[in-house]
């Protein structure tokens, strides 16, 4: 039966605002820094976000975009540490991805470094089957792999260890699978979520962990099966009647959210400048336009509630980011 473990790594689907005190930026945002090649989340996350900060009138002028790729945003983030730690007028793209890397040691420094503005969108994660798999419900998928993890094999777009196989692990782990046992799940990777599916399609793998966004277009054709989508409540049309784990028991949720970050040495009267200026932004129909026409789901959590946020979903990846061996 299902447990009743908190696992979150989420947030309810509602704007939480900030209540921070200052009208307008002592300093504007002028430069973004996508920590990766143009053309990928990160570099979206900058580009529209920056267009939008000019279009709303938020700042002076126009956005640059600096695309600073290495290390999956270690060279972005080494850089500020170490040159741009009081730059006010800068913001950093990060992910969950980022956050995963930190908790996993890959980064050059811990969370404390930098100081988190806000996310303002995030993708959710989806556990699907095939349309003709044995596994009907989530609850029977994750009895078969707390029986025997072996029996099933899953995949996503994630590494051992990524974000994806992370998801997965946390469901198991809240239906009963001992920590012991959890690197005994068989997991597969593939070069998307789209290419996973296609495999399942093909019976190499069971189970397909990855982002709602990344395989849309098999949903909605009916190909597969969503045993689960990893939010806290009942996502918008037309996705509205995939069943969400919270609602099947499993206290259980997994967004690949976008936000930002800044030096660590930012003075608080700037940052909380730039924290009301993008809740500014995320607030506008401007951006609702832009999420939905990129497959986010809209999602505001700023200032001291992000980072604390941050902080402790580092905490809950590291932990099992141990437990399966990929850090020790």
């Amino acid at each position: 039966m299902p447990s009743t473990l908190t696992t979150r790594l989420g947030l309810p689907l509602l704007a939480l605002g900030l209540g921070v005190s200052t009208s307008a930026s002592a300093v504007p945002i002028d430069e973004c820094i996508a920590p990766a090649d143009p053309g990928g989340g990160w570099d979206f996350t900058c580009r529209s976000v920056g267009k939008l900060l000019t279009d709303l009138e938020l700042t002076d002028g126009s956005v640059q975009v600096t695309n600073m790729p290495g290390g999956v945003g270690a060279v972005a983030f080494s850089n500020v540490a170490s040159k741009r730690a009081d730059d006010s007028n800068l913001i950093v793209a990060t992910s969950t991805v980022g956050m995963t890397q930190i908790a996993q040691g890959r980064y050059p420094g811990g969370a404390e470094t930098m100081r988190w503005l806000g996310m303002l969108g995030t993708d959710v994660g989806v556990i699907l089957v095939d349309d003709d798999s044995e596994y009907e419900s989530l609850e029977q998928l994750l009895e078969a792999i707390v029986a025997d993890p072996t029996s099933v094999a899953m995949a996503g777009s994630s590494g051992a260890g990524g974000w994806d196989h992370i998801r997965a692990l946390m469901l198991a782990k809240a239906a009963g699978l001992p920590g012991d046992q959890v690197g005994a799940l068989r997991w597969v990777q593939f070069d998307g979520g789209g290419p996973a599916v296609t495999q399942m399609m093909g019976n190499h793998v069971d189970v397909v962990s990855t982002d709602l966004g990344e395989v849309a277009g098999f949903i909605e054709s009916g190909d597969v099966r969503v045993l689960a989508v990893m939010s806290d409540d009942p996502l918008p049309e037309p996705f509205d009647e995939l069943p969400t784990a919270v609602s099947q028991g499993y206290d259980v949720t997994g967004y690949n959210w976008r936000g930002f970050y800044t030096g660590g040495e930012v003075s608080d009267e700037d940052y909380a400048s730039m924290v009301e200026d993008l809740e500014t932004l995320y607030a506008s129909d401007e951006w609702k336009d832009v999420a939905a026409q990129n497959g986010l789901v809209p999602l505001w959590r700023g200032g001291d509630d992000f980072s604390s946020f941050v902080e402790e979903s580092i905490q809950r990846v590291e932990a099992i980011s141990r437990e399966i061996g990929v850090i020790q």
